[in-house]
């Protein structure tokens, strides 16, 4: 899970992406227009409420390290692991798929306005998660392996 800055033409906002890194599976996001501490805290209770995790890694950044945060997790049982000070590659497979989704679609794409970014992501994570091959899954796509479904192997 991590926060990236994503451009538009006038403005930015910010995507909260909580990711199962067997899968690649984009388990739920979220997009605030500031950093304020409620919106992972609001897409966190969301992906709890569906499927508990045994463990989840983040960086060190206050978010994070939040009081709020880290109670939440305690209270569903779930580890919470971090990354080394400085050390990006802990959280590759995040990083990866905002490299992936950027290239894709936002460096791709005219986004104007905050609704015009809600409803490409609204396309585009069912896209990433359902119809996108990963070679990294063997072709598969990630929601044959997060959720179980009959092996789906695409291109």
């Amino acid at each position: 899970m991590d926060i990236t800055y994503i451009p538009m033409k006038k403005g930015f906002m910010y995507l909260f992406v909580i990711i199962d890194w067997n899968s690649r599976y984009i388990v739920d996001y979220e997009l605030s227009s500031t950093l304020e501490k409620g919106f992972v805290i609001r897409c966190l209770r969301r992906a709890l409420g569906w499927k508990r995790p045994e463990i989840i890694n983040s960086d060190q950044g206050g978010h994070f390290t939040n009081p709020d945060y880290i109670a939440l997790l305690e209270e569903h049982g779930v580890k919470i692991s971090m990354d080394g000070k400085g050390q990006c590659r802990d959280n590759a497979r995040t990083e990866r798929f905002f490299r992936t989704m950027k290239y894709e679609r936002i460096y791709v794409e005219e986004i104007g306005t905050p609704r015009e970014l809600r409803a490409m992501l609204n396309a585009y994570m069912p896209h990433y998660n359902q119809v996108r091959p990963h070679s990294s899954l063997d072709g598969f796509v990630p929601a044959t392996r997060y959720l179980g479904q009959p092996l789906t192997q695409v291109g």
